[in-house]
């Protein structure tokens, strides 16, 4: 070996410091490393084929493609082997040599057509391999360019400075060691680097090989102390099954994918598997799955897509691509595009996310339009299941608005069931032709709705009322406005709407209001200070009086859930609407005794409150109340 065959040199910039900083601040989990060197060492076998193609002559000189990860805990090392093109002393020095130079970047300036798009590389930003030094002290590259016969030795302590020599290697490729920190001790055990490869490199497209696992025996205490050569397995699955065409994937691999990545025991209801191309292109295959997760209502919890670059495991929740609405959506995301930070663990915001965002969250309420028209068993079975977290979309999409609409289940008074089957589009085609509103009615569950007194007018004349008991359902509705031109209309708010009424019940509200003028006075003066006013209303038939809000005021269920959260709210008193024609108001306005009439009013308030599903300021009061009436009832 000559003088000139071994020699020392410096990086092209300040390398120390930059290295140091990539150490300590570019990568935030230190199992990156083996990612990293794995896509390069992918890179390098794409590289290698793609030579192949413009140098026949290259063509019979590579084995079948593999890469090899050992881990030697006794000599606490970790080396990656890769039979890919391999690097000329030149490309040393330029592509290690130079910190944020990528070899791979540079091939793919000089890609152009077909080749551009079917190629396979990962690495973009040249920084990759430098993640090594996270976990180790010293790195050993030894590697020979397909074709040439010698190859190339580098080393270095991650310093300002290493070292280039001439090294024996039989074959192309290139051999990454790296001799482990003290503090890096885990990634020398070989289970630990199989879950790591697992992780990130499962699916890309050149099996990962490690030493099968050897186990003890009784021969082999008594044979030959010699190491056996050892017999290495594939570990990953070598294979993405998204990059495969649809029509080449059964339902059951598409399940069995499914139970993979979601680690879900039961199979999905639907799933939609879709590649674009053009100016942006990705590709993605999106479940809906049939049981919620634990964590469903958490919404700081795990969410979003598993995301990956050319099939190199990115992030596991990369959340930005679907609506918080959608959050039960488990699936895969390929994509070249998208804008990585240097170390490819972070996703950075633009108009590329954003359009993919727009894109897939429409794909996913079409997918589950398709299971509503085409299995409807499905459909009710996903209702069921998720149809809560559903709703908050008219409030989080406002562009998805119409869409998410079609989607939505209610309970009415058509029969009463608790279950939500009825959808808008039903409801709509059932109205009369003079109907102009949607009725609702919202309650703390649904027994309480079906049972308010707010529609016991509606129910008389035959109007069909959404019952809405879901803790979201009054927010949805505050966002929904209208639905085919029909707009929502709270049953428990504003005054009663005339264009439900006859004229013959219009003439008898004006009637009511003239007779029980001296009785609504009397009313309002005990109650002035717990009711905005008292009016006389026909929406009553069955019960003496209920309690209503201004159009644009909070609603009790909603104040009640404000209130249990914590949030102050601003104190607001309610109309109570009476049902003249009750016997319980007329023997009230023919009380006398203005103490007795007081308690029954109070009563009769309290009974408002209560069947709305509120609970009382007091309680004991209206017990004492109560129990006073019933007292004096026996003894006459």
């Amino acid at each position: 070996m000559t003088a000139e065959a071994t020699q020392t040199m410096g990086f092209q910039t300040e390398a120390k410091r930059l290295l140091q900083l990539m150490i300590h601040s570019l990568y935030s989990n230190r199992e990156i490393f083996l990612r990293e060197l794995i896509s390069n060492a992918s890179d390098a076998i794409d590289k290698h084929r793609f030579a192949v193609i413009s140098d026949p002559a290259l063509a019979g000189l590579e084995a079948e493609y593999r890469i090899r990860v050992a881990a030697d805990a006794e000599a606490k090392t970790i080396t990656i082997d890769d039979n890919g093109i391999g690097m000329t002393r030149e490309e040393v020095i330029d592509n290690l040599g130079t910190i944020a130079k990528s070899g791979t970047a540079a091939f793919m300036e000089q890609l152009s057509g077909d080749q551009k798009q079917d190629s396979q590389l990962i690495g973009q930003f040249g920084v990759g391999f430098y993640s090594s030094f996270i976990v180790a002290d010293r790195v050993e590259v030894v590697t020979r360019k397909a074709g040439s016969d010698t190859a190339t030795g580098w080393e270095s302590a991650g310093e300002d400075e290493f070292t280039i020599s001439e090294a024996e290697r039989d074959a192309a490729g290139t051999t990454v060691v790296l001799h482990l920190k003290s503090d890096a001790d885990e990634f020398a055990d070989s289970w630990r680097v199989r879950s790591v490869i697992k992780k990130y490199s499962d699916h890309i497209s050149v099996p990962v090989m490690m030493p099968e696992a050897i186990t003890q025996t009784d021969e082999d205490d008594d044979a030959d102390a010699t190491d056996p050569e050892p017999t290495w397995e594939a570990i990953n699955e070598a294979k993405a099954l998204w990059t495969r065409s649809r029509s080449e994937v059964s339902d059951e691999e598409y399940q069995s994918f499914y139970k993979h990545i979601s680690h879900d025991f039961e199979e999905a209801l639907t799933w939609s598997h879709n590649a674009v191309e053009g100016k942006l292109e990705y590709t993605s295959l999106l479940y809906v799955p049939q049981r919620a997760p634990f964590d469903l209502w958490q919404r700081e919890g795990a969410r979003g897509l598993k995301l990956y670059v050319q099939r190199t495991f990115i992030m596991d929740e990369a959340e930005q691509f679907l609506p918080m609405y959608l959050r039960f959506v488990k699936g895969v995301l390929d994509s070249n595009d998208l804008p990585l930070n240097v170390s490819r663990e972070l996703l950075q915001q633009n108009q590329q996310v954003d359009s993919i965002r727009g894109a897939l969250t429409k794909r996913v309420l079409d997918m589950v339009s398709k299971m509503a028209a085409k299995s409807p068993e499905d459909f009710e079975r996903f209702w069921d299941t998720f149809g809560v977290v559903l709703k908050e979309g008219p409030a989080e999409d406002f562009g998805n608005r119409e869409k998410v609409a079609e989607l939505l289940r209610f309970a009415t008074t058509r029969d009463d069931e608790a279950l939500q089957r009825v959808s808008l589009k039903q409801y709509v085609e059932s109205m009369s032709a003079d109907q102009q509103s949607i009725y609702y009615v919202v309650a703390e569950n649904h027994v309480t709705a079906k049972n308010s007194p707010h529609i016991e007018a509606l129910r008389q004349q035959g109007v069909e009322v959404l019952l809405l008991s879901d803790r979201v359902d009054e927010w949805l509705m505050s966002h929904l406005g209208e639905y085919d031109g029909k707009p929502f209309k709270d049953c428990a708010k504003g005054e009663w709407d005339d264009s439900a009424e006859d004229e013959k019940s219009k003439e008898a509200l004006e009637a009511a209001e003239k007779a029980s003028e001296s009785l609504i006075e009397r009313m309002q003066d005990v109650l002035q200070d717990q009711v905005a006013a008292v009016r006389p209303t026909v929406r009553l038939t069955a019960s003496p009086a209920c309690l209503t809000v201004a159009e644009h005021e909070m609603g009790a269920q909603m104040r009640r859930m404000m209130e249990a959260a914590g949030q102050a709210m601003p104190e607001t008193k309610p109309t109570m609407e009476i049902n003249v024609e009750h016997p319980l108001l007329q023997r009230l306005d023919q009380e006398s005794d203005e103490d007795r009439f007081a308690d029954l009013a109070q009563i009769l308030l309290d009974q408002a409150f209560l069947a709305e599903g509120s609970a009382l300021e007091d309680p004991a009061s209206y017990v004492a109340r109560l129990n006073k009436l019933l007292v004096e009832m026996s003894d006459a």
